[in-house]
């Protein structure tokens, strides 16, 4: 009967967490409508949708070696390695030639070298329930290393007590979705995806608290008057970028705007949070 349950449960969960993955996948839509008006990617990076679709493959290959209840991973996986590879389509189209090398070596790195050197390894040095276990905590460890990201941004809001570029919406749908598959690793006890979801979920906790305790700090944008706009656009080289569980997240510049922060330097405003990669 438990087992029943926990069937139900997960088939709830896997089904909510599609759902939820899903609109977050979409989330970036905005910044490619900007990127195919504007023709052009202007200082959008590609590392966010570089690692989102490494991401996808990467529980998608520990989907097909789990085999048993894992087609909710194989369903949501499948499409975010639909959306990134759309959204790297685009990308490289209106990227400049400098950008479409550096695009095309992060692709050739993650997507060619990293997750073939780990399918080459596991299928040489593992095999049955051992290799499933060992790329379970590559996809853990991975999803560990992504969750540590927000901690830019974190810091970014207490440094400047402004949330500008910290939508409340975005993260509390982040961190719905980061319980959601905690919630449906735990009822299928696969601790795979239920462990590195507290991590999100607690960081996502963290970034609510952060909105209601900063949402009335700063918004101005000021120009020096002394420094033409564009040197300073050429000085600020902004990328700052964070990942979620069951999203990848990433802040990418959508209005590039600078002010003086508090120690003399610039800071990037006006800014957008892109969640992309989506772990399981």
């Amino acid at each position: 009967m438990a087992n029943i349950h926990d069937h139900v449960f997960s088939v709830l969960f896997g089904l909510l967490g599609n759902i939820l993955s899903f609109l977050v996948y979409l989330a970036p839509l905005p910044t490619f409508y900007t990127i195919f008006k504007k023709k052009s990617t202007e200082g959008f990076q590609s590392i966010p949708y570089s690692a989102a679709l490494f991401s996808a493959m990467l529980y998608l290959y520990y989907a097909f070696l789990k085999k048993h209840d894992a087609f909710m991973l194989i369903t949501i996986n499948s499409i975010g390695c639909s959306v990134e590879s759309i959204y790297l389509f685009f990308y490289m189209i209106y990227a400049t030639k400098s950008a479409r090398i550096y695009t095309t070596k992060l692709l050739i790195f993650f997507n060619i070298g990293a997750l073939g050197l780990i399918i080459l390894v596991t299928f040489i040095f593992s095999k049955g329930s051992s290799r499933v276990s060992i790329v379970g905590w590559i996809c853990a460890v991975f999803s560990v290393c992504v969750f540590a990201a927000p901690l830019s941004i974190i810091r970014s809001v207490i440094r400047t007590k402004s949330v500008e570029y910290m939508p409340f919406s975005l993260s509390f749908f982040l961190t719905l979705c980061a319980v959601t598959w905690f919630l449906y690793g735990f009822s299928l006890r696969d601790y795979y995806i239920a462990t590195p979801n507290i991590l999100g979920f607690s960081f996502g906790i963290t970034q609510m608290i952060l909105y209601l305790l900063y949402r009335g700090g700063r918004k101005e944008v000021i120009f020096p008057e002394n420094k033409p706009k564009e040197l300073m656009l050429a000085e600020s080289k902004p990328h700052v970028e964070q990942l979620v569980n069951f999203g990848v997240q990433m802040i990418q510049p959508q209005e590039v705007a600078i002010m003086n922060n508090e120690d003399g330097g610039i800071m990037i405003s006006k800014s957008q949070i892109v969640p992309s990669e989506l772990n399981v």
